[in-house]
């Protein structure tokens, strides 16, 4: 049981640092608390005079483990807002589900070791690809631009996580349109704030790209009202 809850708190304490580091670190920040109220469950799971059932703590973690893993993964292919949910419920998924499969290795038959065997190899391999695709390729550059507009609408524009350090990370080389969309708000906001020599040094890179004309009018006009309404922080 102690192993649970240390398995349980190390990945809460991973993610909750992992998602300071995200454009939207409230997907993370959200899976980590879960797991910290599973890990304090089980911790007083663990100090009761009648002991739980010994497959407890791997139906959790199978249980929390698939939810996130759906929702994280709609969140990094869909949504593109959330990289690390996926790949951290993914462990918590291969661990619980293989730790409940091996419970009854000594009761199975052949057939069903060996379909238990497929089942936990196809959970790795999955998680693998969980892993790579968002711990490894990391957050894609339309999830910072998302982030960076909606920084501006909050009147955050300065600092480490203002709109500014948004917009300079969502660079993308394959989607051109979105280094187009960056280079814009960039252009708008030091005009907003009356930095003339970061405005003509975006306005030259936005330039390269195709000029305004590269830039849907739509997303010009949400950067500007929100800088009409936000006061910079």
């Amino acid at each position: 049981m102690i192993l649970w809850i240390f398995l349980l708190f190390g990945l809460g304490a991973y993610c909750y640092y992992l998602s300071r580091l995200q454009p939207f670190p409230e997907k993370g920040a959200r899976f980590a608390m879960v797991l910290f109220s599973a890990a304090l469950i089980l911790w007083i799971s663990s100090t009761s005079p009648q002991e739980g059932g010994e497959d407890l703590p791997g139906a959790i973690s199978v249980f929390l483990g698939g939810v996130f893993v759906v929702s994280g993964i709609r969140n990094m292919s869909v949504m593109k807002n959330d990289v690390i949910v996926a790949p951290l419920a993914g462990i918590l998924f291969c661990v619980g589900g293989i730790s409940l499969l091996s419970s009854r290795w000594e009761l199975s038959t052949q057939m069903e070791q060996i379909g238990s065997f497929i089942l936990a190899s196809t959970m790795v391999t999955v998680e693998l690809y969980l892993a790579f695709r968002g711990l490894v390729i990391g957050v894609p550059g339309i999830a910072w631009s998302k982030s960076g507009l909606r920084q501006i609408h909050r009147g955050l524009i300065l600092g480490p996580n203002g709109a500014i350090a948004h917009f300079e990370r969502s660079w993308d080389v394959e989607e051109q349109w979105i280094n187009s969309m960056s280079y814009a708000a960039l252009v708008l906001i030091h005009r907003h704030l009356g930095n003339l020599d970061d405005e003509e040094k975006n306005l030259a890179e936005l330039e390269k790209l195709g000029g305004w004309e590269s830039v849907d009018s739509s997303w010009t006009q949400a950067v500007e009202d929100g800088l009409l309404s936000s006061v910079p922080i």
